[in-house]
């Protein structure tokens, strides 16, 4: 069983009950609902709603029948009227019907406020509504008018959460407990504890979910199969209430793995029809499939090159067998090479997703999306956004952000990484000149593309906190917000959640706020420096070791020796990558005179006697980064210690505690990395702060 306790606020998240000083408004007291009867997501939204009226007042609204259960008729009374466009009674109709007018997705919703004083939340379809219900509990729980005009409609049309989880039980790269959905070898999960976790899901906009890890085993192998179908249908059955669809990461090789064929050449007729029929299986017990998330021909896993094929054949090949069902291919382009030589200076990682997929651009279906991490290398604290965002122009592509936080502190340290995400949403690729932003990109909007998205590696496991740092909740709830209005402040909506999660005490909200905004610039600054990256211990890839990938065979060097440190990645003298970027970005960073201070060692192979446009030399940066950012976070600890008695004390203990911890594994990179550099150069602090020899 999980580990489960409703009593336990953390289990609430942004979700809370407690009641509310001021009651509700007069409409929430009463609600109606227009649309088909007994839809499961429409019953939902409903649902949701009562039970957050509930929870702040202690009584459920009145459903209103009679004049408001006829479709031609609104409601006479001052209420909440929720429904779907074709059924809503006519004048109300009209004036949904002109909300939204200019929404461009059918889960797009409007809150319209009616004459007497009651709220009307309309969409084309029972999942605008439900994320419109979740709209109004935000505004309920944080004292906003319900009755505020707004039209929402979602940027990204599939907006999606990644598990890594495996059929045993384990998390790859997870930092929160065991996998919600499986126990030894079987599809094993709680119901309720899965759809509270769909409740969260559904009230930041998330609509699709991968159930399994793209590295697929033995086990996840057979999910394609009768024997374990039922089972993921069971599955499917409780997101589907929150309008969540499902998704398998599939393994390549699966004809040959399962013993059916000699091949899975993605030419062969016999592979296409063995796909085939596997989506017709699944189709017959989940008719609402999302489709396959594939992981190919990259870190070992099978893939169309084994057959001399590409990446356009094996991706197109699955999508043919998912397009009569509707169904999508997501195909990651994680793809390099993963056996490369330390001594070759010319060989480059980062080259490597542009150099396989720009070729292919425009060979791959309408239901094929390239899932693309935001950097070139693999979810750094800091890397340059990955250039084939504005290349490929034929091609449907997504976004992948990691919200567990496998490079950014396993969870142990509080990292907020929203602020990093918005970022690289608002970088401007200038592929069609200015305003070419990779937000723009990955929605589809810039190239016209049909479909477009933005997923995240999810960071929830059984902890009872569901992410087991606390305040990493705050990361689950940023991904939802930003993947459906990228235009969000990530300094807004770590205020929101922190109000939602733990009231209106503006001491502890401004404290939460500061603490989360501080996070991630601590976490760049003391562990490695001005982009480089990599200076972990190899495999949990936890803690400092600045030399633990620099003879591997992984491609994640940073050449550091007594003179310098950096990669020399220009036109001019290193490995070209500079030249994958549209101009201006590509002369940007091509020059040491432009590139930002920030991924200098990125680009650019430098002495540590460089000066940066901060005025420090790279070695005095490095020196003063590390004890700033250990320094942070003792701020941090006691921004948090001062909450004390302001915040409940299970809920305050458990973060205290990760803080302290933390302050202890900051200032054990800060040493390492120091030491490391000063023993490289032999250059001093110019402050005179003790750097061990």
């Amino acid at each position: 069983m999980t580990n489960t306790s409703q009593g336990d606020l953390d289990y609430r998240a942004w979700l809370q009950e407690s009641p509310l000083p001021d009651g509700v408004p007069e409409a929430a007291r009463r609600m109606a609902v227009f649309g088909p009867a007994g839809h499961p997501v429409l019953e939902c939204a409903a649902a949701e709603w009562a039970r957050a009226v509930r929870a702040a007042s202690g009584g459920s609204p009145a459903l209103l029948a009679g004049d408001a259960g006829d479709p031609g008729v609104a409601p006479s009374v001052p209420c909440v009227a929720m429904g779907v466009l074709s059924a809503l009674p006519s004048g109300l109709r009209e004036a949904a019907q002109e909300a939204l007018a200019g929404a461009h997705s059918d889960e797009a919703y409007a809150v319209l406020p009616v004459d007497g004083g009651g709220v009307a939340l309309v969409s084309r379809a029972p999942a605008g509504v439900l994320y419109g219900a979740f709209h109004l509990i935000r505004r309920l729980r944080l004292g906003q008018p319900l009755g505020e005009p707004c039209v929402s409609s979602p940027r990204n049309d599939l907006r999606m959460l990644d598990h890594w989880d495996n059929a045993d039980g384990t998390i790859e790269r997870g930092y929160a407990g065991r996998s919600l959905f499986y126990r030894a070898g079987q599809i094993d999960f709680d119901e309720g504890r899965v759809r509270d976790y769909a409740r969260l899901l559904a009230s930041i906009g998330v609509n699709a979910i991968a159930i399994n890890n793209v590295n697929v085993h033995e086990i996840e192998t057979r999910f394609l199969t009768e024997a374990y179908l039922p089972h993921v249908a069971r599955l499917a059955s409780a997101f589907r209430p929150y309008g969540i669809r499902v998704f398998l990461s599939v393994n390549f090789a699966s004809p040959v793995d399962l013993g059916d064929l000699p091949t899975a050449d993605p030419l062969d007729p016999c592979v296409e029809a063995w796909w085939r029929a596997a989506a017709d299986r699944i189709y017959r017990h989940i008719p609402d499939f999302g489709g396959f998330l594939v992981k190919a021909d990259s870190e070992f896993r099978p893939g169309p090159f084994t057959y001399g094929r590409d990446h356009a054949d094996g991706a197109n090949m699955l999508a043919r067998a998912l397009a009569p069902h509707g169904g999508v291919v997501i195909w990651r382009a994680f793809v390099y090479n993963c056996l490369m030589d330390w001594r070759d200076r010319r060989a480059d990682r980062a080259r490597a997703a542009y150099d396989h997929f720009m070729p292919l651009d425009g060979r791959f279906m309408d239901n094929v999306l390239l899932q693309i991490k935001n950097g070139p290398m693999d979810f750094q604290v800091r890397e340059p956004v990955s250039p084939l965002f504005g290349g490929l122009s034929a091609t449907n592509v997504m976004l992948e952000f990691q919200i567990t936080q496998e490079y950014t502190g396993q969870q142990r340290h509080v990292c907020y990484l929203a602020p990093m995400w918005k970022q690289v949403l608002d970088f401007d690729t200038h592929a069609r000149g200015p305003g070419s932003t990779v937000a723009e990109v990955v929605s589809g909007r810039l190239y016209g593309r049909p479909r477009g998205g933005m997923a995240g590696v999810a960071n929830v496991g059984d902890d009872v906190n569901w992410t087991g740092h606390s305040l990493a909740q705050a990361n689950l709830y940023a991904f939802g917000r930003l993947a459906w209005d990228p235009s969000l402040d990530p300094a807004e909506i770590a205020r929101e959640w922190a109000r939602l999660t733990f009231g209106d005490d503006p001491y502890v909200v401004r404290a939460v706020e500061g603490i989360l905004m501080a996070s991630w610039p601590a976490y760049e600054a003391y562990t490695a420096p001005l982009g480089v990256g990599w200076m972990v211990n190899p495999g949990h890839h936890d803690g400092p070791n600045p030399e633990g990938y620099e003879y591997s065979k992984w491609g994640t060097y940073h050449y550091a020796d007594w003179q310098g440190v950096g990669v020399d990645r220009t036109m001019a003298t290193g490995t070209g990558y500079t030249g994958q970027y549209h101009e201006p970005v590509r002369s940007l960073y091509e020059h040491l005179e432009t590139c930002p201070d920030e991924l200098l060692l990125f680009f650019h192979h430098v002495p540590y006697t460089h000066v940066l446009h901060s005025g420090k030399t790279v070695i005095q940066h490095i020196y003063d980064a590390h004890f700033d950012g250990v320094e942070a976070v003792v701020w941090m600890v006691e921004a948090w210690r001062r909450l004390e008695g302001r915040i409940d004390p299970v809920r305050f203990e458990r973060v205290m505690a990760r803080l302290e911890d933390q302050v202890q594994r900051a200032i054990e990179w800060r040493d390492v990395i120091n030491t490391y550099f000063y023993r490289k150069c032999g250059i001093p602090d110019e402050r005179g702060r003790h750097v061990y020899p």
